[in-house]
């Protein structure tokens, strides 16, 4: 990727490997993205044997690209190799809380995404799977990750076998609050959505989906209520688990 404007996600991939110099390499590399106190509160776990992949592409809904991918990155929050360096140190860790889970999500959302940025510019495609948080009690069986230790991302990886349309984007217009938060009235949700809604593919995926507005295809099939709550459920108690509740 030479140009984060024309950046895309990719899901089909060559059988060409990605080599293991250059996956460490951008690993490395990506260690000078920002983190708190400098104590890096992230692990990645690299995927590349068959069967492992077909271990834990149930956790991301059998999405092919999981098998398909030559290889498969999942970036955890980890507190645990911080807490056992303090405690081997005559020191006295206070990290099993829910903040330091999102101070370490946060470190390791930041790592990944300047991984992904350095992978792009090599000509390597990604693939951001949000499904990490929805069954994560399965990754952390698969993965034997021991207490404090949470995996929050997962990308698929390899050279690109496809170049997929440029996908839409809001204006910026909708993101940006000067000096404080400006509320969302109709008619600024009517000029940052419209747009949106009134694309080709928007319109098939509203009538293939036999809903009358693209919200609805969201709200009512996609991220539904009982889904979300039944999910957090999950979450919270893999959090418990791990050692963060």
């Amino acid at each position: 990727m030479k140009n984060i404007k024309t950046r895309r996600t990719i899901r089909k991939y060559t059988s060409k490997p990605v080599d293991d110099h250059l996956l460490r390499q951008l690993l490395e590399d990506a260690e000078r993205t920002p983190t708190m106190g400098n104590l890096q509160l992230y692990s990645v776990i690299i995927t590349r044997d068959e069967e492992m992949k077909q271990k834990i592409a149930p956790a991301h809904f059998s999405q092919p690209m999981v098998e398909g991918a030559p290889v498969v990155l999942t970036f955890c929050a980890d507190f645990r190799r911080t807490t056992l360096w303090a405690e081997s140190r005559k020191a006295s860790p206070g990290y099993d809380n829910l903040l330091s889970f999102l101070n370490a999500a946060t470190d390791a959302l930041l790592y990944c995404q300047t991984f992904c940025n350095l992978a792009e510019a090599e000509g390597l495609g990604t693939c951001f799977l949000g499904t990490t948080l929805y069954s994560p009690q399965a990754l952390i069986e698969a993965f034997q990750l021991p207490r404090l230790v949470m995996p929050v991302a997962t990308i698929t990886l390899g050279w690109p076998d496809e170049q997929p349309d440029l996908t839409d984007r809001l204006p910026l217009d909708s993101l940006i609050h000067e000096e404080t938060y400006t509320d969302y009235t109709p008619e600024r949700i009517d000029q940052f959505y419209t747009a949106k809604e009134q694309l080709a593919e928007s319109r098939h995926f509203v009538e293939i989906n036999n809903k009358e507005t693209l919200a609805q295809v969201f709200t009512d099939l996609r991220y539904t209520r009982k889904d979300n709550e039944t999910m957090s459920a999950g979450l919270m108690e893999a959090l418990r688990q791990q050692g963060f509740l």
